[in-house]
């Protein structure tokens, strides 16, 4: 499917979800808007589109399965939002088609001149070439963890539209005292401090799989990855491991890691959680239940595993 085709999908899952919103939650068009981080004019136009598409005739909760997951899945975990995508045959595919939907939300709702927060991973490296290649204002990227290539554009980039705030830093250091020395640092301080300011953050889940990022870029092994399992682990953000309810598991790697804190995520707003596959279900309810994410992207057989997992 062509980015054209994403975009048409993404606005007609839009409609359902506000005419649901409109019609079944009875919000009004302000409410809506303040929900979904949008202008009241576009919901008042989309509802219009709703009716004129025969959204409404079909009463939603009948012909629109993802709109009911994505209200199922956001009461239950208490989320601003959710965004199902149609599931893509195998992780590369699947991996793409998460990240030009992420870029498609994204373009949506972010106001000119912002800056946003972005993490280390496969997908979120995609969403961001997307967001680069598409966004004809530009946009202002800080990166949440070290390790510079996280974040460069890919090969396949004809335009790359955006400006880099990048730590100055590997990801992993050697030992705790060179992570205290650098973070010392007045470039990378510097950094640091632009978090908070951000206007959204988007962060990767990642699983305890041997298919892991961190395993195939060299950040940990497989057998690192096998004791974190063992203590309960069932994925990551930003190389901070969490079990199944949300609690962060504790690791030798933490004081190595030039990486944003769990506790400062929590504290931002527009928190975007991008994962999908059958091996990251665990993963992303660990990370539902702590708490941390506001939004969370994904595809249509991973919400149903969610669903079933979490006992919804």
């Amino acid at each position: 499917m062509d980015i054209d085709s994403r975009r048409t999908s993404y606005e007609e899952d839009l409609m359902a979800k506000i005419a649901w919103y409109y019609y079944i939650d009875n919000l009004t068009q302000q409410q809506i808007a303040d929900h979904l981080g949008i202008p009241r004019l576009r919901v008042i136009k989309l509802l219009e589109k709703a009716r004129q598409y025969g959204i409404v005739q079909f009463r939603i909760n009948e012909n629109n399965a993802h709109t009911s997951m994505e209200n199922t899945i956001a009461k239950h975990f208490g989320l601003k939002d959710v965004f199902i995508v149609p599931s893509a045959a195998g992780m590369e595919n699947r991996n793409e088609a998460l990240a030009q939907a992420a870029a498609i939300y994204i373009s949506n709702r972010l106001p000119d001149h912002a800056f946003i927060n972005i993490g280390y991973g496969d997908t979120t490296c995609r969403v961001l070439n997307h967001l680069a290649n598409n966004n004809g204002a530009g946009i202002s990227v800080v990166s949440l963890t070290g390790g510079v290539n996280y974040y460069l554009p890919n090969t396949f980039s004809s335009v790359f539209n955006a400006r880099l705030y990048l730590t100055p830093a590997p990801f992993v250091m050697s030992n705790k005292e060179m992570v205290e020395a650098i973070c010392n640092e007045p470039a990378v301080r510097e950094i640091a401090e632009m978090v908070p300011l951000s206007t959204m953050t988007i962060v990767g889940i990642g699983g305890v799989d041997d298919n892991a990022t961190v395993v195939s870029s060299g950040i940990m092994s497989p057998k690192d990855l096998r004791y974190l399992a063992m203590q309960g682990a069932v994925g990551d953000i930003l190389c901070y491991y969490l079990d199944i309810n949300g609690k962060q598991v504790e690791s030798p790697i933490y004081e190595r890691l030039i990486s944003t804190p769990l506790e400062t995520l929590a504290n931002q707003n527009n928190v975007i959680g991008i994962a999908g596959g059958e091996k990251k279900v665990n993963a992303i309810i660990g990370a539902l239940n702590a708490k941390i994410l506001d939004i969370l992207i994904t595809d249509q057989d991973t919400a149903e595993l969610i669903i079933k997992r979490s006992g919804q």
